[in-house]
């Protein structure tokens, strides 16, 4: 994975905490009696696998996922099996922590082709003209 995190990802898993709870959704009685919502927590402010760069961009960026303490919360119930929600927080942990780190491009300004500009002026002769033919015609 091409990624401005320059750490395995195994190390990133073993400092989340995952909690388990029931979910909504299709299942019927299996949706109240199993816990398949997963709940994945990681301390921003407390790791130490990030930068304090690194840390100070995610909490300017998703500073609305990152609770009062500095926990970045994701929350996966898109599936039944509890297994296949973890690996989804998971993936959304990483695909969110790229997103925000990966530095914007930087915009190359281009300049208009010497066809456009005769159209624009062209367009703006026509709707000169148009303009000039609504007046009422001067009365000598």
């Amino acid at each position: 994975m091409n990624s401005p995190i320059n750490y395995p990802e195994e190390r990133f898993v073993e400092e989340m905490v995952f909690s388990a709870s029931r979910s909504s959704g299709p299942g019927g009685q299996h949706v109240n009696k199993v816990n398949t919502k997963i709940e994945l927590r990681f301390n921003i402010n407390e790791t130490s696998l990030l930068s304090e760069n690194d840390k100070m961009i995610l909490n300017q960026k998703i500073n609305n996922k990152i609770n009062s303490r500095g926990e970045l919360i994701i929350v996966s119930d898109k599936f039944r099996s509890q297994a296949r929600n973890k690996q989804l927080a998971i993936e959304k942990f990483f695909t969110l922590l790229v997103k925000a780190l990966t530095p914007p491009k930087k915009r190359i300004p281009t300049k208009p082709s010497k066809a456009s500009n005769v159209k624009r002026l062209e367009s703006k002769k026509i709707l000169s003209t148009k303009k000039r033919n609504r007046k009422l015609p001067d009365s000598d």
